[in-house]
């Protein structure tokens, strides 16, 4: 059985296995494997996690079955720090879907709808009128699962993936 929890500073180390093992499903297939271990060495390592789940304006949620972590999201509340990405939403305050990422043998579970339907509510608990997330232009099931959750597009951005930028939809949804 799943369970949707907030993830907390024991979990730094099972999130960024968990990162390893789940970043490379969301990246079109022409990105190097070089550029998705940068990625995952200098923002999804365990040391960045402990600094996230440290942080007051984030929110990581975690998709946990028989003990091992299937899947989280991180919410990060305020103003995206990004230009673009704040130059096309249109509600505030908003929380930015920053990750969401679930092991491949979950996928057509339905552990992915009862992570967003969690990750939703928390942003609303905390004041957010919004929601908003970058996702790869070439992510077409991403896309699709986002758009089936009430996210539309809005805009688009860039996104650095170790020293390799992607093109991102930029995405928003009212809560």
């Amino acid at each position: 059985m799943i369970t949707i929890r907030r993830a907390t500073g024991v979990d730094a180390a099972a999130l960024a296995e968990l990162a390893e093992a789940t970043f490379r499903l969301a990246t079109p297939a022409h990105t190097t494997a070089k550029a998705v271990a940068e990625f995952l060495r200098d923002m999804l390592a365990e040391s960045n996690f402990a600094g996230y789940l440290a942080d007051p304006a984030r929110v990581v949620l975690v998709a946990e079955e028989d003990g091992a972590l299937q899947g989280y999201t991180m919410l990060v509340f305020g103003d995206p720090t990004d230009a673009d990405a704040g130059a096309a939403i249109r509600i505030r305050p908003t929380a930015e879907l920053s990750k969401c990422y679930l092991r491949e043998e979950t996928h057509g579970r339905g552990v992915a709808a009862s992570l967003m339907s969690a990750t939703l509510d928390a942003a609303r608990a905390r004041g957010a009128v919004g929601s908003w997330l970058g996702v790869n232009q070439e992510n077409g099931r991403a896309i699709r699962f986002y758009q089936k959750h009430g996210f539309v597009k809005v805009g688009v951005k860039r996104f650095l993936v170790g020293g390799q930028y992607e093109d991102d939809f930029v995405l928003e949804r009212a809560l």
